[in-house]
Protein backbone atom coordinates (compact mmCIF):
# COMPACT_ATOMS: atom_id res chain seq x y z
CA UNK A 1 0.00 0.00 0.00
CA UNK A 2 1.11 3.86 -0.61
CA UNK A 3 1.21 6.02 2.02
CA UNK A 4 -1.01 9.11 2.02
CA UNK A 5 2.09 11.44 1.48
CA UNK A 6 3.23 9.32 -1.91
CA UNK A 7 -0.45 9.68 -3.07
CA UNK A 8 -0.71 13.36 -2.66
CA UNK A 9 2.28 13.78 -4.35
CA UNK A 10 1.98 11.96 -7.10
CA UNK A 11 -1.31 14.00 -7.32
CA UNK A 12 0.53 17.19 -7.09
CA UNK A 13 2.83 15.81 -9.65
CA UNK A 14 -0.28 15.00 -12.18
CA UNK A 15 -1.24 18.21 -11.44
CA UNK A 16 1.83 20.33 -12.25
CA UNK A 17 2.54 17.91 -15.82
CA UNK A 18 -0.78 18.71 -16.71
CA UNK A 19 0.05 22.90 -16.18
CA UNK A 20 2.87 22.45 -17.90
CA UNK A 21 1.17 20.42 -20.99
CA UNK A 22 -1.30 23.43 -21.18
CA UNK A 23 1.69 25.86 -21.40
CA UNK A 24 3.32 24.38 -23.98
CA UNK A 25 -0.14 24.30 -26.34
CA UNK A 26 -0.35 28.18 -25.52
CA UNK A 27 3.46 28.34 -26.43
CA UNK A 28 2.55 26.11 -29.54
CA UNK A 29 -0.57 28.51 -30.38
CA UNK A 30 1.22 31.78 -29.74
CA UNK A 31 4.39 30.98 -32.01
CA UNK A 32 1.61 29.55 -35.06
CA UNK A 33 0.17 33.05 -34.76
CA UNK A 34 2.84 35.21 -34.38
CA UNK A 35 1.63 37.38 -31.55
CA UNK A 36 4.33 39.63 -30.26
CA UNK A 37 6.86 38.58 -33.29
CA UNK A 38 8.90 40.74 -35.18
CA UNK A 39 8.50 39.88 -39.38
CA UNK A 40 12.64 39.48 -40.58
CA UNK A 41 12.19 40.20 -44.30
CA UNK A 42 14.61 39.11 -46.93
CA UNK A 43 15.52 41.38 -49.64
CA UNK A 44 16.14 39.59 -53.30
CA UNK A 45 20.10 39.42 -53.39
CA UNK A 46 21.60 41.55 -55.36
CA UNK A 47 19.07 44.42 -55.13
CA UNK A 48 20.75 47.71 -53.95
CA UNK A 49 18.95 50.08 -51.88
CA UNK A 50 18.16 53.81 -53.25
CA UNK A 51 19.08 56.93 -51.54
CA UNK A 52 16.79 58.46 -49.72
CA UNK A 53 17.65 61.79 -51.23
CA UNK A 54 18.20 63.12 -55.07
CA UNK A 55 20.16 66.21 -55.84
CA UNK A 56 19.01 68.67 -58.11
CA UNK A 57 21.29 69.89 -61.12
CA UNK A 58 22.64 72.12 -58.74
CA UNK A 59 23.60 70.06 -56.65
CA UNK A 60 23.42 72.46 -54.09
CA UNK A 61 19.74 71.30 -52.88
CA UNK A 62 18.81 68.25 -51.75
CA UNK A 63 14.78 67.01 -52.23
CA UNK A 64 13.00 63.60 -50.69
CA UNK A 65 11.82 61.49 -53.90
CA UNK A 66 8.04 60.91 -54.34
CA UNK A 67 7.01 57.83 -52.20
CA UNK A 68 6.69 54.67 -55.12
CA UNK A 69 3.86 52.77 -55.98
CA UNK A 70 2.96 50.19 -54.79
CA UNK A 71 2.42 47.29 -58.14
CA UNK A 72 -1.31 47.10 -59.03
CA UNK A 73 -1.34 43.86 -60.68
CA UNK A 74 -0.88 40.08 -59.95
CA UNK A 75 -0.32 38.22 -63.50
CA UNK A 76 0.11 34.62 -64.10
CA UNK A 77 2.83 34.34 -66.50
CA UNK A 78 2.72 30.27 -66.82
CA UNK A 79 0.88 27.52 -65.57
CA UNK A 80 -2.93 26.66 -65.75
CA UNK A 81 -4.26 29.68 -65.42
CA UNK A 82 -1.65 31.46 -67.62
CA UNK A 83 -2.56 34.86 -68.37
CA UNK A 84 -5.38 35.72 -65.41
CA UNK A 85 -4.63 39.11 -64.46
CA UNK A 86 -6.31 40.46 -60.49
CA UNK A 87 -5.83 43.90 -59.09
CA UNK A 88 -4.42 43.93 -56.13
CA UNK A 89 -5.82 46.21 -53.17
CA UNK A 90 -4.54 46.62 -49.64
CA UNK A 91 -4.91 43.38 -47.97
CA UNK A 92 -2.75 40.37 -48.26
CA UNK A 93 -3.75 37.46 -51.22
CA UNK A 94 -3.47 34.06 -50.11
CA UNK A 95 -2.49 32.05 -52.71
CA UNK A 96 -3.42 27.91 -53.32
CA UNK A 97 -6.02 24.87 -54.46
CA UNK A 98 -8.76 25.84 -51.21
CA UNK A 99 -11.44 27.75 -52.39
CA UNK A 100 -11.22 30.22 -49.73
CA UNK A 101 -8.20 31.50 -50.66
CA UNK A 102 -8.21 34.44 -52.48
CA UNK A 103 -6.65 33.20 -56.32
CA UNK A 104 -7.57 29.83 -56.37
CA UNK A 105 -5.09 28.03 -58.45
CA UNK A 106 -6.05 24.41 -60.33
CA UNK A 107 -2.71 23.44 -59.75
CA UNK A 108 -1.48 19.68 -58.82
CA UNK A 109 1.67 21.40 -57.18
CA UNK A 110 0.23 23.91 -55.41
CA UNK A 111 -1.03 23.37 -51.63
CA UNK A 112 -4.37 23.75 -50.07
CA UNK A 113 -3.02 27.54 -48.44
CA UNK A 114 0.21 27.60 -50.00
CA UNK A 115 1.42 30.93 -49.68
CA UNK A 116 0.39 34.80 -49.00
CA UNK A 117 1.44 38.24 -50.38
CA UNK A 118 1.10 40.85 -48.41
CA UNK A 119 1.67 44.55 -48.89
CA UNK A 120 3.78 46.46 -46.37
CA UNK A 121 4.30 50.16 -47.35
CA UNK A 122 4.98 50.61 -51.11
CA UNK A 123 6.16 47.06 -51.52
CA UNK A 124 4.93 43.56 -51.73
CA UNK A 125 6.24 41.03 -49.51
CA UNK A 126 5.62 36.30 -49.93
CA UNK A 127 5.80 34.14 -47.84
CA UNK A 128 5.07 30.29 -47.94
CA UNK A 129 2.72 29.23 -45.99
CA UNK A 130 4.24 25.43 -45.23
CA UNK A 131 3.55 23.90 -48.59
CA UNK A 132 4.78 20.73 -48.97
CA UNK A 133 6.27 21.64 -52.91
CA UNK A 134 7.48 25.24 -51.49
CA UNK A 135 7.29 28.67 -52.97
CA UNK A 136 9.77 30.18 -55.07
CA UNK A 137 11.83 33.53 -55.94
CA UNK A 138 14.70 33.50 -58.56
CA UNK A 139 15.06 30.04 -58.16
CA UNK A 140 15.54 30.25 -54.37
CA UNK A 141 13.10 28.45 -51.87
CA UNK A 142 11.44 30.78 -49.31
CA UNK A 143 11.92 30.45 -45.55
CA UNK A 144 10.55 33.30 -44.61
CA UNK A 145 8.67 36.42 -45.99
CA UNK A 146 10.99 37.74 -48.86
CA UNK A 147 10.72 41.44 -51.15
CA UNK A 148 9.16 40.37 -54.32
CA UNK A 149 9.91 43.73 -56.76
CA UNK A 150 7.39 44.42 -59.91
CA UNK A 151 8.47 41.77 -62.66
CA UNK A 152 10.26 39.51 -60.62
CA UNK A 153 8.60 35.78 -61.08
CA UNK A 154 7.66 33.97 -58.42
CA UNK A 155 6.54 30.30 -58.30
CA UNK A 156 3.52 28.83 -56.53
CA UNK A 157 3.27 25.11 -56.85
CA UNK A 158 4.10 24.49 -61.44
CA UNK A 159 2.38 28.29 -61.65
CA UNK A 160 4.55 31.51 -62.25
CA UNK A 161 3.52 35.00 -61.36
CA UNK A 162 4.47 38.24 -61.57
CA UNK A 163 3.91 41.74 -60.40
CA UNK A 164 3.16 44.63 -62.36
CA UNK A 165 2.02 48.02 -62.14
Amino acid sequence: MASELTVTLLRFGFLALLWVFVFVILAAQRRDLGINQILRFNSLPGRGRRGAAQSTASGQQKQAPSAPQRPGQLVIVDGPESGTTIRLGDTPVLLGRAQDCTLTLHDDYCSGHHARLFPQGSRWFLEDLGSTNGTFVHGERLSRATLVEPGTPFSVGRTVMELRA
